[in-house]
């Protein structure tokens, strides 16, 4: 589905439904669809990819929110304590559990949750957002790598390097991740497996056996080069902007 109107999304289940398919795998980004198709009376066996486990309806997912956590906790243990975040679309599911997950790190080690802005998923936005960093800061969780990389990007031309006065971390382990200047520390999801799980569940549920609930996989810091300890001495540089 190109848009994520209520319109397509009843269109493209019915489309399905007069090809006569035995199963439905709805996976979405968007909150919207999963509303939309979780209202439908459907005769066939549904299962959605959902951040959340959800009423009445066979989930499969990672825990983006334990995610968010360990990243945000990675960078605390490193002594940070103005920890920024380039969150992803407001309509995001994943962005706003891992939103949320960054919030409740903070709270728990008793800092302040700053929020840097809102992106697109795009390392385009990613960069517009690095530019308009507070000094303050000395370490964003970026929402995806895509953001990080246009993060990095920004902090690069601001004169600040990484991880020397600038700590980043992303979430996914995107292929580019690993080579990247430095290398990306990220979160890593294992999309085959979830893709693997989320087919064999719908399998059950269409061959009649029910479908209980599937916990969702517990995603995988990967420790790279991109963040450091946080050093006093170093933190107290200029931040030098680009005019």
């Amino acid at each position: 589905m190109v848009d994520s109107d209520p319109g397509s999304a009843r269109a493209a289940v019915e489309g399905f439904l007069r090809q006569n398919v035995e199963g439905i795998a709805v996976i979405s980004a968007r909150e919207g669809v999963t509303d939309i198709v979780a209202g439908m009376e459907l005769s066939v066996p549904l299962v959605a990819l959902h951040a959340t486990p959800r009423a009445g309806m066979v989930t499969v997912g990672v825990d983006q929110y334990a995610g968010a956590r360990a990243a945000t906790a990675h960078l605390i243990g490193l002594g940070h304590r103005r920890i920024g975040h380039l969150a992803g679309p407001p309509d995001a599911i994943d962005a706003r559990e891992r939103e949320r997950g960054w919030r409740d790190e903070l709270a728990t080690a008793g800092l302040v949750a700053q929020v840097v802005g809102t992106g697109d998923w795009t390392p385009t936005s990613g960069y517009a957002l690095g530019r308009q960093l507070d000094d303050e800061v000395t370490a964003v969780f970026a929402a995806n790598d895509q953001m990080a990389l246009g993060l990095m990007h920004s902090l690069t031309e601001r004169g600040l390097r990484v991880p020397l006065d600038f700590s980043v971390v992303g979430f996914d382990d995107i292929p580019e991740a690993e080579h990247l200047s430095p290398p990306l520390t990220t979160v890593r999801q294992d999309f085959e497996q979830v893709g693997r799980t989320l087919l064999a569940t719908l399998l059950d549920h269409v061959n009649g056996e029910p479908p209980g609930a599937v916990p969702p996989s517990v995603p995988e810091l990967i420790l790279r080069d991109s963040t450091a300890t946080a050093n006093a001495e170093r933190l107290a540089r200029r931040r030098v902007d680009v005019p």
